[in-house]
């Protein structure tokens, strides 16, 4: 599961079309110069493209893949937004027959500077996920702030087009459309697409919390694999949060999640939860659904959640699939009743529990063993990227073609190393204190 052809394809044209004006208003002039308003414009393009997947809208994941993936691409441009914008910054962008330099031309170079400087704290803070999640999350707010300053740089400096020109009308259609999605994602969440529920039942599972949330309206139509972005104001968690669905889609329009201690806010939500609370909940997301044909799932610790709502929905005819459920030890198993008795009544399910303190890590060669040829077969794993790198690499050695390894990346903030580097710094920093002469 990965970016869908039709975003990839959307994003490449988007980025080359401002070329196809730009040659000919060279004149014989600075190509230099002409190359870094271009890279100006990529830089904007890849914002405005940034702020329209951070809308979540509908037709996002149709576009661009599933959300998971979705908000991959959306990191990458963002990156890619703050190295162009750093060499248009760098390269004398400055040409020759350019409109005449005003007041306001002076002040939309300042603007272009604190968007650039602004930019790249907020893109270090997202790629270094070292630093708390709710601290990038507040600070990750005013990355529309810097699109808007820089949207501002773009209309009032120097440029060998104005903006009644095709380029400068497609130029100024990129900026609108950013920000409105900059307008869509600041408002009240009120304003969004979402439906109430409320809290009905709280069931541990596990080292788990299973929430069973019932309809206050119109409910969420989803299918089984998908996920929700869930928050809970009244307890003062406003923020929407990604949880799998852990149920399957139900005729009484009830919800359920199951929420594992994996972190801050879900150690907190744990705690704070209780029956009659309100729920908002935005979506549904993902595209983690069921494949035809014989299956291998992979599950480790709370990556059971998807995987519970898939069983319960399988037919008969489905199949045949093998569940393999790796946990510590069988009393932190959430669902695992459920699975028993999905396993007891359906013959083509299969579900085999791996105790990892009595029996080991799970690895490929126990599913090997277990499933046989895997040519043909689809394998679908949720759980900690460790294990899943682990196993894939075992995997692929006995013919499991990439297309038919499925995983969803349920970190929506994803780094490119730095959180390495910052555990090497902090090590090698106490190494030296504690080899340091007294």
């Amino acid at each position: 599961m990965g970016f869908r052809k039709t975003g990839l394809i959307l994003l490449a044209v988007a980025m080359i079309l401002p070329w196809l004006w730009l040659p000919g208003m060279a004149n014989g002039g600075n190509i230099v110069a002409l190359f870094s308003q271009y890279l100006g414009m990529t830089a904007l393009i890849a914002m405005a493209l940034s702020q329209l997947i951070a809308t979540r809208w509908a037709g996002v994941e149709r576009v661009f893949g599933p959300l998971d993936q979705s908000y991959r691409l959306h990191k990458w441009m963002g990156l890619w937004a703050l190295a162009a914008t750093f060499l248009h910054d760098t390269i004398d962008a400055d040409i020759e027959g350019g409109a005449k330099r005003t007041m306001l031309g002076e002040i939309a170079e300042t603007a272009g500077e604190i968007g650039l400087n602004g930019m790249l704290i907020l893109v270090l803070i997202t790629v270094a996920t070292f630093i708390p999640y709710h601290l990038w999350k507040w600070t990750h707010r005013f990355i529309g702030v810097f699109f808007v300053l820089s949207a501002f740089h773009y209309l009032f400096i120097e440029r060998p087009f104005n903006n009644t020109h095709p380029l400068g009308l497609y130029m100024g259609f990129v900026c609108l459309l950013g920000l409105i999605a900059y307008a869509y994602t600041s408002a009240p969440r009120r304003f969004r697409p979402s439906r109430l529920y409320k809290v009905e039942q709280l069931e541990k599972q596990g080292e788990a919390l299973a929430v069973t949330l019932a309809p206050q309206g119109k409910t969420l139509r989803h299918r089984a694999g998908q996920f929700a972005f869930i928050s809970f104001s009244e307890l003062g968690l406003g923020e929407p949060h990604p949880f799998t669905l852990s149920s399957a889609p139900a005729d009484n329009g009830r919800l359920r999640m199951s929420i594992g201690p994996l972190g801050d806010y879900t150690i907190r939500l744990m705690s704070r939860l209780e029956v009659g609370a309100t729920a908002r909940v935005e979506g549904p997301f993902g595209d983690f659904a069921l494949a035809r044909g014989a299956q291998t799932w992979v599950a480790a610790g709370i990556g059971i959640t998807p995987f519970a709502a898939m069983a319960e929905s399988l037919k008969p005819e489905d199949g045949p699939v093998t569940l393999f459920y790796s946990v510590k030890e069988r009393s932190k198993a959430a669902h695992l009743e459920e699975l028993e008795a999905v396993a007891a009544r359906n013959s083509n399910f299969e579900l085999v529990l791996r105790e990892t303190s009595n029996e080991g890590r799970l690895n490929a060669g126990v599913i090997i063993d277990t499933v046989g040829d895997l040519k043909g077969k689809h394998v679908l794993y949720c759980g900690p990227a460790a294990l899943r790198d682990s196993l894939w690499e075992g995997l692929r050695k006995h013919g499991l073609s990439a297309r038919r390894f499925h995983y969803e990346l349920f970190e929506i903030r994803t780094g490119v190393g730095l959180d390495k580097l910052f555990n090497y710094l902090v090590n090698r920093y106490k190494t030296s204190q504690k080899f340091k002469p007294t």
